[in-house]
């Protein structure tokens, strides 16, 4: 039986995808793209939009549960 993403992993990879995507809003409008400037914009868009997804939801499906009470 395959285990299932709790909604609390599901929540943080989504607010971590949406924050890479207004800090790439951002850079674009300051127009300072010196950190991802030799990368194309297609890899940037990538790299900006998954990169912190892909790690936020790796961090919480490693990350130990606090074991639950059975309720009574």
């Amino acid at each position: 039986m395959a285990a299932t993403v709790e909604k609390k992993v599901k929540a943080a990879t989504g607010a971590s995808f949406a924050v890479g995507i207004l800090i790439a809003v951002l850079n674009g409008a300051v127009a300072d793209e010196s950190l991802l400037g030799p990368l194309p914009a297609w890899l940037q868009a990538i790299v900006l939009g998954g990169g912190p997804g892909l790690l936020t939801f790796l961090g919480g499906w490693q990350a130990k549960h606090t074991p639950r009470l059975p309720v009574d």
